[in-house]
């Protein structure tokens, strides 16, 4: 084994998990880094909160083998929580406590002093811009206090590896950018953190390495960069400016371009994925002299939303990931 402070955040080697004849996760081989944001994607039902689950040693896997800061988390799962935090899908405080009273028992919990717990606190509090209500009850919370509550609470003692699960879904945009900016200090106070997340623009926004996994499969691995370099160059969009003139648009794009032309849900767009940009001037000549007018075009890398739909075949969905058999993911490691 390599000494815990020169391992990986998380090595896993074939890692596997069933729910009776499900399998959930399927032979995930991972390498995190330490340092930095890892981003898990994939749709509902992939196996992102199911691996999380068995990495922060919640859940026993069936069959191969994973590391956590150089600790194997089915022999020393003790050790690892010591080392590790977990914020899962929902929030975990109690909502009739005070934000200062969820913040006090999570740390005596911890092993803090009473007066070390409140003085904890209240620093936490005023990091995460909730010191005018510390005194007020969650339930008086809204969704992006209570998240930012949430993570609070893991960092009372401040871990080398942090576990995200979703932790911005259901908030609105305002309060997601201020988890964002928390992620990323948490991460510049030297905090390992593992994100997963059913917002493409999240994972874009954050993450300095991407896995994306379906049907408990890692099908891709890489930077955001490197994921959106795998299905071509560049990405074309544009708006005729006459619906009656799309299908004809359509037409010379796939002809000039040679790619396949994606009809949009709007009736004067028109978009397509190239492998190099080169013949992007030929076709707006092409439309032209045709007698297309363009009401808009333009050329850019594409998005993670296209990586997505590229690699498993449908679009990311909205929700939460969901495993099957829940119920038996709730299960704690012994």
């Amino acid at each position: 084994m390599i000494a815990s402070s020169d391992a990986p955040a998380v090595q896993t080697d074939g890692l596997v998990k069933r729910f009776g004849d499900e399998v959930a996760v399927d032979g995930i081989d991972l390498t995190i880094p330490r340092g930095g944001i890892y981003g898990v994607l994939g749709p509902n039902g992939a196996g992102k909160t199911t691996a999380i689950r068995m990495l922060a040693t919640l859940l026993r896997p069936d069959g191969g083998r994973a590391e956590v800061l150089g600790h194997d988390v089915a022999a020393e799962p003790a050790v690892i929580r010591e080392k590790i935090s977990l914020t899962g899908q929902f929030a975990s405080m109690d909502e009739d406590l005070t934000g200062i009273e969820n913040l006090v028992l999570f740390g005596r919990l911890q092993g803090f002093t009473s007066k070390g717990a409140r003085a904890r606190g209240y620093e936490l509090l005023d990091a995460f811009g909730l010191t005018d209500a510390a005194k007020r009850q969650v339930k008086k919370y809204s969704g992006g206090m209570r998240r930012r509550l949430d993570i609070a609470s893991s960092l009372l003692v401040t871990p080398e590896l942090l576990f995200l699960d979703e932790p911005t879904t259901g908030i609105d945009p305002r309060s997601r950018i201020q988890v964002w900016d928390i992620i990323r200090t948490v991460v510049d106070a030297g905090t390992t953190v593992v994100l997963t997340t059913q917002y493409l623009e999240e994972a874009d926004e954050l993450a300095d390495r991407l896995v994306v996994i379906d049907h408990g499969k890692v099908i891709a691995e890489g930077t955001p960069s490197q994921l959106k370099s795998q299905i071509g160059s560049g990405a074309l969009k544009m708006r005729v400016a006459e619906p009656s003139d799309r299908e004809q648009a359509a037409r010379i794009l796939g002809e000039t371009l040679g790619a396949d032309v994606v009809r949009e849900a709007d009736p004067t767009a028109l978009s397509a994925r190239l492998s190099t940009d080169s013949g992007a001037s030929a076709a707006l000549l092409a439309l032209e002299e045709a007698g297309v007018a363009v009401e808009s075009f333009s050329l850019g890398q594409p998005n993670l939303d296209e990586v997505f739909l590229a690699l498993t075949g449908r679009p990311q969905p909205d929700g939460a990931d969901a495993a099957p058999h829940a119920e038996q993911m709730q299960e704690t490691a012994r």
